[in-house]
């Protein structure tokens, strides 16, 4: 039977499960860029940062590794020096690096480190060796006047340049100079920075340290020094050479005042202490304007005399009022008289006959002008000034002052002195023909001495080097001599016939301990009897014979000779006489050369005409009283 099929049913769908939803997406677009620059971002922050401090490390390696060693310049506290002393104890000079006593910051007067602080670094205080505010207002200041008005340099990093760095202007040294400021601050306090700035810091003229200046330029220590002193020494380092009290006092005490003025703003003095202050002011000028001649002559040899490397401090024989008077005569001459015969130069050279100490020596017109010593190294022909060795030399030979010697012509292979205006009187004795410097009567006595040779040897036995002739032209003075020789070939003819070495230091100090300065050497070069007899014929020639011209008034006892070259190129004058009261004592001897650097002839000036005027000129200053000498004996 067939099946009849049944129709299919569709069974009902099963019902859907709920489904979740998908999960939602962790970010959205815009947080992925986010992120992914954050992340970006973080990467640079770290390469920047490791790269940058490996670029800051290397610029401050590139900074520090030629930086000098801290403890060797801070432990090198000197550098040797030579101070200068006159006789009475002023600084007439300096050499090298000068340093003082080092002052501690309590045994200072306290305007002094006030005054430094108020016109160079008013927070000191409180910066950390780099002050931005300072910076910012030296910017400030600079930009609003156009021009470098104001540093905003800290004393800390001043100090620091001082110390270990050159004063080239360049941005690496600033920064280097940053740095050890930095260190400066870390390792020390802010007085001890004081202290050590005080006394390293440069302050003109070779003098490094408060205490050297203050004894260079005001002869205190630096514990005395007063409030208008301070103000100009704390003005100083801005430009020391430029505001050198010795040689810029007006600009000196300007920038004086100026330092008041800060003081004041400080509140550290107020406005009526600082205008009297700065009406105090008194800078002494100078002692001598051309001791510098003097100075190079000492310090020429000083470091076979004083070996080692200790600071010097060196009082010398120098008279700074005999050198004063010396210089004003000298000058005054050449200005007058002087230039109206065509003398250019001249030199003058005092000494003390008993010890060879030189107590005036003027090389020239100018040292400003001229450093050339006509004094010690110009070697000239002194003419007749050269006869009293060569009369000497016949006295030695058992001749007499009194003995006769002809005056009349000499014919010498065709060489035929003359005489000037002598005029010829047959016979004449030694004396007079020294007298009256009569040269043909000078051959004579020079062969009847013993001829040229002798002559010469007695020269050098005086300490005359030479070179010299060995013919009669000899009694004439044709030989060469420096004036500083020529002034102690004389000195045994005052001192009873005793050759002194020329001196020029008294007593010395190495980093302040007494040391030997040597003591004054004397050779016997004749007797007594015949220095004796010399200086009655040399007192004869100024009383009577070429020297007249050289007597003061009042009758005062003076020897000396005149000395004349060929066509006037050289004019002599030296001579001796007791010292002036006040002077050391004993007798002075004085020689003058007058003349031209290139040998041009002057307008008949001889010997006898202006150098003796000089000669005569620089004894009646000296006689007279020393300026405030009148009102300091009431």
């Amino acid at each position: 039977m067939a099946r009849t099929a049944r129709p299919r049913t569709r069974s009902a769908a099963p019902r859907a499960r709920p489904v979740a939803p998908l999960a939602a997406p962790l970010t959205t677009p815009a947080q992925r860029r986010a992120g992914r620059r954050a992340w970006f971002w973080l990467r640079l922050l770290v390469l920047v940062s490791v790269w940058g401090s490996l670029a800051v490390a290397a610029v401050l390696l590139l900074l520090v590794w030629d930086l000098p060693r801290t403890d060797l310049a801070l432990s090198q506290t000197r550098r040797a020096g030579v101070t200068l002393e006159a006789a009475n104890g002023a600084v007439i000079a300096t050499s090298g690096d000068v340093h003082g006593e080092i002052v501690r910051l309590p045994a200072l007067p306290a305007h002094l480190p006030a005054a430094l602080l108020a016109i160079e670094d008013r927070r000191f205080r409180q910066h950390w060796g780099l002050d931005p505010i300072g910076i910012a207002r030296a910017a400030w200041v600079n930009w609003s006047s156009g021009q470098i008005a104001q540093g905003g340099s800290t004393l800390t990093q001043q100090l620091a340049k001082n110390l270990f760095l050159t004063p080239e202007r360049s941005f690496r040294r600033k920064a280097q100079e940053a740095v050890m400021a930095l260190w400066l601050e870390w390792h020390f306090s802010k007085d001890e920075l004081l202290e050590i700035y005080l006394n390293r810091v440069y302050l003109g003229a070779g003098a490094f340290g408060v205490d050297a200046a203050a004894r260079l330029y005001f002869g205190i220590p630096a514990t005395r020094l007063n409030l208008w002193q301070s103000a100009v020494l704390m003005g100083l380092p801005k430009a020391p050479s430029r505001l050198n009290p010795r040689t810029a006092p007006e600009a000196a005490a300007g920038r004086a005042a100026e330092v008041l003025g800060a003081m004041v703003e400080t509140g550290f003095i107020t406005q009526s202490q600082a205008t009297l202050a700065a009406e105090s002011i008194r800078i002494t000028p100078r002692p001598s304007r051309d001791s510098g001649w003097f100075a190079d002559w000492v310090l020429d040899d000083l470091g076979t005399r004083f070996p080692g490397n200790a600071d010097l401090v060196l009082r010398t024989s120098l008279d700074l009022r005999i050198q004063a008077v010396v210089e004003a005569r000298l000058e005054a001459l050449l200005a007058g008289p002087g230039a109206r015969a065509g003398v250019g130069q001249g030199a003058v050279v005092v000494m003390q006959a008993e010890t060879g100490q030189v107590r005036a020596m003027a090389g020239g017109r100018d040292y400003r002008r001229s450093q050339f010593n006509r004094a010690t190294q110009a070697r000239r022909q002194p003419g007749s000034a050269f006869k009293p060795f060569v009369f000497l030399t016949a006295l030695e030979a058992g001749m007499a002052p009194g003995d006769s010697v002809a005056d009349g012509p000499v014919n010498l292979g065709g060489w035929r002195p003359g005489n000037g205006a002598w005029r010829s009187q047959g016979q004449i004795t030694l004396e007079e023909a020294l007298t009256h410097s009569v040269n043909t009567a000078a051959v004579r006595v020079l062969a009847r001495g013993g001829g040229a040779r002798a002559a010469n040897d007695t020269a050098q036995r005086f300490g005359l080097p030479g070179p010299f002739p060995r013919d009669a032209t000899l009694a004439l003075g044709t030989g060469e001599v420096t004036l500083l020789d020529l002034v102690a070939a004389y000195a045994p003819f005052a001192n009873g016939g005793l050759l002194p070495e020329a001196r020029g230091v008294v007593s010395a100090r190495a980093d302040g301990q007494p040391v030997p300065a040597g003591r004054p050497t004397l050779l016997r070069v004749t007797t007594p009897d015949h220095a004796a007899a010399m200086r009655r014929m040399l007192e004869s020639v100024v009383t009577r014979g070429s020297g007249r011209a050289a007597q003061p008034p009042g009758g005062r006892q003076v020897a000396g000779k005149t000395g004349t070259t060929q066509d006037f190129r050289d004019a002599w004058f030296v001579g001796f006489t007791a010292a002036p009261p006040g002077h050391g004592g004993g007798t002075l001897v004085a020689g003058i050369w007058l003349g031209n650097d290139d040998a041009t002839p002057m307008a008949d000036v001889r010997g006898g005409t202006l150098p003796a005027r000089l000669f005569r000129d620089i004894l009646e200053s000296l006689a007279q009283p020393a300026p405030g000498a009148a009102s300091l004996s009431r």
